[in-house]
């Protein structure tokens, strides 16, 4: 490795650390201007680097910054089953990425050292990906110059969303094809297989809004190769003004329609909204009347384990265990509908998909989306075991019913439909507009299956975000004292109402989530728990 690191040292001279710049892997990755990254994913490749040798496995690198500006990139390391990074390992990706070009060297020895990591055997491999924006190219550049100076070897997979990164890392690691034709044909494929047996009068078409980002080369592939099965309409597809006025984020947070809408022209149409990078999405439409209404994350959640769990009770299966992740930004209605009505688990766990990922993964079969649209369907080797043992009993009965063999035939479908690695938008759409078929439904009688109990999410400032901590998985406060139990007294005074103050986890602010039975019950909750926060916890008001 010495004449590896020679050549390194004097590579990193064309990408110094920028004065003045500390940069933290979150769980996002990083994320920054794009002209403050070049350096960073210079160091970065060196880390991909040292964890494919670590583990003898490929490794993603995804250029992109989702939702962010246009003007921001970031980038994010993948692991080998298409998981994000392990946690013990974003220490070192914050360690490296703030490095002296100088230090590079000792730094991945350092790392190298404390992980275990023989430099001297095996070859390392890189998966890289990139999304539409301009500075893309060039940062996947940097990733490369560092790993094959290192002597690692590059597969580039140009313009990918970042769901497909992650599903050609998973693949890839097992020997089976993991290029982008293979995803295309697998999802596609599978989406035909499951409309077998469904209810096929109502084909309305779906406008995807695609951000102006990555997600319309995916949205525009799929349309070609389903054109006699989805009617698929692309809006917001240009590669500039990427996440202005349009997406997921902006649709969820301004619970309002994106540019390309028209108010009048699109009332009870279909829209699905992507974000940047087309790992998460919106569903949404304009009633008779105008009106708009948000399928968020929670209805996307309820409506696939509705129908999960009704072949489950086809076929009469009492051993398979069925749940549904939720954090405690869940709407509270649709905690009782998933428990009450589907009697369904519906378990609760801290905020990030990294957590709601690893409890999914404690079910047969694990159900989580946040209800900012991301999410996906998870399903353990047990249970898929479960299943097909079932159908090898279910094939030798010559009385099995239709009914049953076809409801057993959706559930051994569903783990190729949708893509497991990771929330992945336009695979979420094949599933979704399945279950639609199937239950013959509009967007209208899929959203009356329970009334969202009104709501307010506000990010409020405070002086040192550490003065509050939390328990319950963010539900409770611990500190300051007191605080807790003013929130209670305050929530008592409202029908259905439920709050919780959380710290933010990179900025000094506090995020004060309220809901009641009303609009105006909500914010009137959520205004007063803002005022116990700046009594109790350092908040401070605003004029």
């Amino acid at each position: 490795m010495d004449a590896h690191f020679s050549a390194l040292l004097e590579t990193a001279n064309k990408y110094p650390l920028q004065p003045n710049i500390h940069h933290f892997y979150g769980t996002a990755g990083f994320r920054a201007l794009a002209n403050t990254l070049p350096p960073v994913l210079f160091r970065i490749g060196c880390l991909a680097f040292l964890r494919s040798l670590s583990l003898g496995r490929s490794i993603g690198v995804m250029v992109t910054a989702s939702h962010n500006p246009e003007h921001d990139n970031g980038v994010k390391l993948v692991d080998p089953d298409g998981e994000m990074l392990a946690p013990a390992w974003e220490k070192h990706a914050t360690t490296i990425a703030n490095a002296k070009s100088s230090d590079i060297v000792s730094t991945m020895i350092s790392i190298a050292k404390s992980e275990s990591v023989d430099l001297t055997k095996g070859t390392a491999k890189i998966i890289v990906g990139r999304d539409t924006r301009p500075s893309s190219l060039s940062l996947v550049q940097a990733v490369k110059d560092s790993v094959q100076t290192l002597g690692g070897t590059i597969d580039d997979l140009g313009e990918i969303t970042t769901p497909q990164l992650h599903w050609a890392v998973y693949r890839t690691n097992r020997n089976l094809p993991g290029n982008v034709e293979a995803y295309y044909t697998s999802f596609t494929n599978a989406f035909k297989q499951s409309l077998i047996g469904a209810q096929q009068t109502n084909k309305q078409p779906i406008v995807i809004d695609c951000a102006n980002g990555i997600g319309a080369i995916a949205a525009k592939e799929f349309s070609k190769i389903l054109k006699d099965d989805l009617a698929i309409e692309i809006r917001n597809d240009a590669r500039t003004n990427l996440n202005h006025l349009v997406g997921a984020d902006f649709v969820k947070s301004r619970q309002q329609i994106p540019n390309g809408v028209d108010p009048k022209l699109d009332i009870m149409k279909k829209f699905v909204s992507l974000d940047g990078d087309a790992d998460r999405l919106i569903y949404f439409y304009l009633d008779e009347n105008g009106a708009f209404h948000l399928l968020d994350g929670d209805k996307i959640s309820t409506l696939i384990a509705s129908f999960i769990i009704s072949d489950i009770n086809t076929l009469g299966i009492k051993d398979l265990t069925l749940g549904v992740v939720q954090t405690a930004y869940a709407n509270g209605a649709s905690t009782h509908f998933i428990e009450k009505v589907l009697g369904v688990t519906a378990a609760c766990t801290l905020t990030g998909v990294k957590h709601l990922h690893h409890m999914a993964l404690k079910f047969d079969i694990g159900i989580y989306f946040e209800a900012n649209g991301h999410g996906t369907v998870t399903f353990s080797e047990n249970g898929i075991h479960k299943l097909k043992a079932l159908q090898e009993h279910l094939e030798k009965d010559t009385n099995t019913s239709l009914e049953k063999k076809q409801a057993l035939k959706r559930l051994l479908n569903l783990p190729d439909l949708i893509n497991q690695a990771i929330g992945d938008a336009m695979s979420d759409i094949l599933v979704i507009e399945s279950i639609l078929r199937h239950k013959n439904w509009t967007l209208k009688e899929w959203d009356s299956m329970y009334q969202d109990l009104p709501n307010k999410l506000i990010a409020h400032k405070v002086k040192d975000r550490s003065v509050i901590t939390t328990t319950d998985v963010e539900r409770k406060v611990v500190t300051p004292k007191g605080l807790q139990e003013a929130i209670d007294a305050a929530v008592s005074k409202y029908h259905k109402g439920r709050s919780f103050v959380r710290p933010s986890g990179t900025e000094d602010v506090v995020r004060i989530y309220a809901e009641a039975a009303t609009k105006e019950e909500a914010e009137k909750l959520a205004a007063e728990v803002t005022l116990l926060v700046n009594e109790l916890a350092g908040g401070i008001a605003t004029v």
